[in-house]
Parts: structure tokens; C-alpha cells; sequence
């Protein structure tokens, strides 16, 4: 019992606890304000997007792959779907995420015919589909920021969970979106810790001929894993849509870096076999304070890519020579 006790307070996921503690106690140092309702309120809203990304991610990596696309896949989702929308009078919240989740189920596919049929690495596979997606996007539907919300869509980013209100009488309202990234991270905790799928996504990420051998289809969970994730990455980008209340062909590239960056550090093996939600979340939440918080802390702007890619390194780094450590511990 002890033993056990003893690794879970000296595991990744507990390491990034501690570091979350530590920043939190050193920004509320400096902004009292900092342990209040608001800031979760605040927080909740900045890691909507990107913590339904990592749980994809994650889920990828952990079957010993890697998606890179899934921005693109998102943005063209997001504008198309809202392209359509727009051309047909579609008014109706569900039939939207429904033909986003169709179009990236779509790029989800295409992801996994590269990888599980063709064999091509799945970075070289999902970069090419990244740059397929993001050059239709500009190519054939446009480069323009549409703000030009259907009333019925555009009435959710006006739809609360709560509003809290401070003694100043500002307000901070939990937008019901949050929901969406709590019901993926609750069936991705239930798919990995208790079916058959998730055992088999462990065992393919772990050794993918051991997997063969043991009787998982390897190439069925891999297309499950691929097309998942082009699916919820479109779910998101309607999220991201809603939120911000306009269409931005161009506004969630970039950000894959990041988000596999914090999956890494909440403590999934970046070599597949290892990883769990609650680890990716707290890694989430670390980018988050990290990237919301520094300029409390008298970091001036242009040191704070700095400062994230440093804590970033550091991270990574540490759950990397765990993962070394522990696998030398077990040949021994």
C-alpha cells in the first residue's frame, strides 16, 4: 500500500499538480484576486478548445500514432459547415455539429486509409492531409472572417451554466459550451479504463505486432482512433465558432505544437502505450496558467513564448527520463 501511495505522489500526473500548485500560489502572490469563481470561470473558457484537442491527441498518441492536422481539419469544418449553414438557412445547433463532425470524420478517414492501409508514418500522413485541408479552406471557400452568425446558433454563446458576480460588479458567466470537453474527457476515461477498445488502443501503441498477435485488429483501431479524431475535432471547431462568434479560415493553425506539448507533459509517452485523461488535463490547465497568467507575474509579452517553450522543455523532459528510468528499472 505504501509502495503504491509512493508512486502515484512521484507520478507525471502528480508532478504536474505540484508545478500547478507552485505557479498558482506564486501568481496568487502577486494577484490576490487570482483564487476566486472568476478565475475558474476565466480558465474553464480558455481551455474549452483545447482540452477536447488533447483528449483526441492524446487518445492518438497513446495507440503510437500522431495527428498534426487536426487544426486544419478543425478550421475547415468550422468554415465550411458555417458556409453551408449560411447557403442553405440552417438555424439548428445539432444539424451544424453534426455536418462539422461529418466533414472531419471525412479528413479522420483519410488520416487513417494513409496510415493503417498505405502504411505511411502518421506524421508524414496527417501533415499532408493538415496542408490538403488547410489549402482547400483557402482555396475554394475563402479567406474572410465571417461574423455572420445564424441567430438560433449564435444564441448559445448567450447560454450560461452560471453567472458569478464580484463585489466590483463584474460578471463572469461559465459558458454551457464547457460541457462539451467534460463529456469527451468522461468517454474517453470510460473507453480507455474499462472496454475491450481501449485496452486494444494501449496494446497497439505499446507493440502493435504483440497487439496482432494477442487477437486486436490493428487496423479497425486504428481507423476508430483517426476518425474519432477528426470528428471531435469538429465538434470543437463549432465551439470555437460559437465562442467567438465568427468563422476564422486561418485562427487554429498553429496550435498542434501546444496541444501535443501538453499531452506529453501530462504524462503520455509521445511513443505510444501510455497515458491517461486525468495527466492531460492538468497539462492542459499548466499551458493554460502559463500562457494567461505570466504577464502578472511581470513577464513582458515578448519573453512569454519564451517562458512557455522553457517550461515546456522542461517538462517534457522530465516525463521522458521517468519513462527511461522506469523502462531500465524493469530490465533489470
Amino acid at each position: 500500500m505504501n509502495s503504491k501511495i509512493k508512486n502515484t505522489l512521484a507520478s507525471n500526473e502528480a508532478i504536474v499538480v505540484y508545478i500547478i500548485i507552485g505557479l498558482s500560489l506564486l501568481i496568487g502572490i502577486v494577484n490576490h484576486s487570482f483564487f476566486s469563481v472568476s478565475t475558474v470561470v476565466t480558465l474553464s473558457r480558455a481551455i474549452l478548445v483545447t482540452l477536447t484537442f488533447a483528449i483526441c491527441e492524446m487518445i492518438v498518441i497513446i495507440s503510437g500514432g500522431i495527428d498534426v492536422s487536426f487544426p486544419a481539419v478543425a478550421s475547415i469544418c468550422m468554415y465550411a459547415t458555417l458556409k453551408i449553414a449560411l447557403a442553405f438557412n440552417i438555424d439548428n445547433v445539432f444539424v451544424v455539429f453534426l455536418i462539422a463532425a461529418v466533414i472531419g470524420l471525412m479528413f479522420g478517414t483519410l488520416n487513417a486509409v494513409l496510415i493503417a492501409i498505405f502504411r505511411l508514418p502518421p506524421l508524414i500522413a496527417t501533415l499532408g492531409v493538415s496542408s490538403v485541408a488547410n489549402g482547400a479552406t483557402l482555396a475554394f471557400l475563402g479567406t474572410n472572417v465571417i461574423s455572420n452568425i445564424p441567430d438560433k446558433i449564435d444564441a448559445v454563446s448567450r447560454m450560461y451554466l452560471f453567472t458569478f458576480t464580484t463585489k466590483d460588479g463584474m460578471s463572469f458567466s461559465l459558458t454551457i459550451l464547457i460541457l462539451i470537453p467534460i463529456a469527451v474527457c468522461l468517454l474517453a476515461f470510460f473507453m480507455l479504463k474499462f472496454t475491450m477498445l481501449g485496452r486494444g488502443i494501449y496494446a497497439v501503441g505499446g507493440d502493435a505486432n504483440a497487439a496482432r498477435i494477442a487477437g486486436f485488429n490493428v487496423k479497425k483501431i486504428q481507423f476508430i482512433v483517426y476518425m474519432s479524431a477528426g470528428s471531435i475535432a469538429g465538434i470543437a471547431s463549432i465551439a470555437y465558432m460559437i465562442l467567438m462568434r465568427q468563422a476564422d479560415p486561418s485562427v487554429l493553425m498553429g496550435s498542434e505544437m501546444m496541444v501535443i506539448a501538453a499531452v506529453v507533459m501530462g504524462g503520455t509517452r509521445i511513443t505510444g502505450g501510455h497515458g491517461s485523461v486525468l495527466g492531460t488535463v492538468f497539462g492542459v490547465i499548466l499551458i493554460a496558467l502559463v500562457q494567461n497568467n505570466l504577464i502578472m507575474l511581470g513577464v513582458p509579452t515578448h519573453f512569454q513564448t519564451f517562458v512557455v517553450g522553457l517550461i515546456i522543455v522542461i517538462g517534457t523532459s522530465i516525463t521522458s527520463l521517468r519513462a527511461k528510468k522506469i523502462s531500465n528499472s524493469a530490465k533489470v
